[in-house]
């Protein structure tokens, strides 16, 4: 089923196909151009409590401090994952 991009570029995703994937409201859609098209990753709806430092070490500096950074450190987990196969 095609749709079509609205003025304000949206888009609909037909109903099959965010039952198959199981995408639900408030989910993070992650977008990258890819080889010339959209790629659509889905996230679970963030959790509402932080865990920040919960894999902390003593001594040893975060990681990730922002939201910003955890995005792209799950984007590269994702791409790490992918290349493996």
């Amino acid at each position: 089923m095609p749709s079509y991009v609205s003025e304000r570029g949206q888009i609909t995703i037909d109903r099959a196909v965010r039952k198959k994937l199981g995408v639900r409201p408030g989910m993070v859609a992650h977008q990258r151009v890819v080889s010339g098209h959209l790629e659509v990753i889905f996230l679970p709806v963030p959790h509402q409590r932080s865990l920040y430092g919960v894999f902390h070490k003593e001594g040893e500096k975060p990681k990730v401090s922002t939201r910003e950074e955890l995005d792209e450190a799950v984007m590269e987990a994702i791409d790490e994952e992918q290349a493996r196969g």
